[in-house]
């Protein structure tokens, strides 16, 4: 990362560090001068940031010189920048200056990826050093805190109920056996309730032969001597299903008023063979 250059404003400490304050890679770099500038990256002046790159190279070959360390900058860290002030380079010129003769599709998905690719480690970067500066801020507060190693006092011990008084491992025994023991499964006695004994098959074969051939018929009238009210719901359903066959024809005056059925001339043979093949219920 680069230390002490003009485009950064701010400074965290570094896991990696040499004798003189450089960077920790590539993709710190480009991160922190890209949030200093707070613009898209494809908006960032790369001639800055490479300027600042070799200043900063130069800074700190001059210092090893006069100390006197041949230890140099690390080859393959600045390997890294240039590979990606590379890549950077390619990307933003292919968007200024997009080649119009250009027509290799793969070519273009590909700088596409790497452009995606790079945009996600930077943020992937930036997710995991926002997520250490949190831990770190709590690890410092936490440091002003002291956890108490003393028990509580006497008078206080009897506050407290022991909820382990008087359990013996006898009583955790049977306690799991009774945990672990099936359960009995209670069955339910429907003696006393009356079984439906109404089927809407039989309430439609009922219905044909209360229906005048040549004439209608009300479905109060078909229900006058009905008692439960399941046998009406049937009542119901079967002229409803008769409907749906086509086997008569239903209408109604008014809204909530009685519903008259007639049966259709044309279906007066058929009607009984279809009633018990059609419905199932």
């Amino acid at each position: 990362m680069l230390q002490g250059c003009h485009l950064v404003s701010y400074r965290i400490e570094m896991p990696y560090a040499v004798q003189t304050e450089v960077f920790e890679g590539p993709f710190d770099v480009l991160l922190r001068l890209i949030l200093d500038q707070e613009v898209d990256l494809y908006e960032i002046s790369l001639t800055n940031i490479v300027d600042a790159y070799l200043t900063e190279m130069e800074r700190i070959l001059s210092g090893a010189a006069n100390d006197g360390n041949n230890s140099g900058v690390d080859l393959e860290l600045a390997t890294e920048f240039l590979l990606i002030a590379a890549t950077l380079v390619e990307l933003k010129t292919r968007r200024l200056l997009p080649d119009r003769t250009d027509g290799d599709l793969d070519e273009e998905f590909g700088l596409w990826e790497e452009r995606d690719l790079l945009l996600s480690r930077l943020l992937e970067c930036k997710t995991f050093k926002t997520a250490a500066s949190i831990f770190r801020q709590m690890s410092h507060q936490a440091s002003f805190a002291y956890s108490r190693t003393a028990g509580p006092e006497d008078k206080f011990l009897a506050i407290a109920p022991d909820l382990l008084g008087g359990v013996t491992g006898e009583n955790l025994g049977w306690a799991l056996i009774s945990a672990l023991t099936p359960k009995m499964i209670e069955k339910v006695d429907l003696g006393h309730v009356t079984p439906v004994a109404a089927s809407v098959t039989d309430a439609m074969f009922e219905i044909i032969e209360e229906l005048p051939v040549d004439g209608s018929v009300s479905f109060k009238a078909l229900t006058d001597g009905l008692v439960d009210r399941i046998e009406v719901v049937v009542r119901f359903l079967a002229i409803l299903e008769l409907f749906k066959q086509g086997q008569i024809e239903l209408s109604q005056e008014q809204r909530f008023g009685d519903i008259t059925l007639t049966r259709l001339a044309d279906q007066v043979e058929p009607l009984a063979a279809a009633v018990g093949s059609s419905y199932d219920g």
